[in-house]
């Protein structure tokens, strides 16, 4: 799996039948598995490991099951969250829109939700897309505006149908009418650091697996 993600970050985008960005829109059906899905605490089974993952990476420790990959690019910083067959696909979407929910709590908005889909020679690429902005009316008593992490995008990548990983990361603005940004590492504090499921809610994953 990790080889043929490298082939997808190294393919040539102009080769690609790419369509255009899409509104991305969940029916009334997934809204209300996912309100319950949350109310449930599902996602107690995987921030938490997910968070652990992230910091082992930092170190040069593997993880034991759950696989990170860090982006450090120039003005980005984030992280590859992997899929693991032992999740779900189901409950891998849920993940991806609670990680939504999570930076909204954080003084954001969402300020675009989209989808489109990348048709390559031999295969077919999904990336669903969350783009969250700070609220701009946050200003600073220096009458800076707070940026908080900068703009944050959550991603959701597919090939074939199959989750492949979600890509989470932070661009920070450099001007001198925002504050600095605090870091990514903060981001994810406050985003993943949750605490351990207990049993009943590890017995759900399996409601929600497909």
């Amino acid at each position: 799996m990790l080889s043929f993600l490298k082939k997808i970050f190294a393919a040539d985008r102009s080769s690609a039948d790419a369509t255009s960005w899409q509104p991305l829109r969940r029916t009334p059906a997934q809204v209300r598995a996912h309100q319950q899905w949350v109310e449930q605490q599902v996602y107690l089974n995987w921030m938490g490991p997910f968070f652990k993952a992230y910091h082992f990476q930092k170190t040069g420790v593997c993880a034991r099951q759950l696989r990170v990959q860090l982006i450090k690019d120039q003005g980005r910083q984030g992280a590859l969250f992997f899929y693991d067959p032992s999740i779900g696909p189901g409950n891998f979407r849920h993940l991806f829109d609670f990680i939504r929910d999570q930076v909204l709590q954080q003084g954001y908005n969402a300020s675009v939700s989209d989808h489109r889909l990348l048709k390559h020679e031999r295969y077919a690429e999904s990336i669903e897309k969350h783009f969250l902005k700070p609220h701009p009316n946050d200003c600073s008593a220096t009458g800076r505006c707070n940026q908080r992490y900068g703009n944050v995008t959550v991603d959701l990548v597919s090939i074939n149908g199959q989750p492949g990983f979600i890509r989470f990361f932070a661009n920070a603005y450099h001007d001198s009418i925002f504050t600095p940004a605090a870091s990514f590492d903060e981001l994810m504090e406050q985003t993943f650091n949750l605490p351990a499921a207990p049993p009943e809610v590890q017995q759900r994953i399996a409601q929600y697996y497909k």
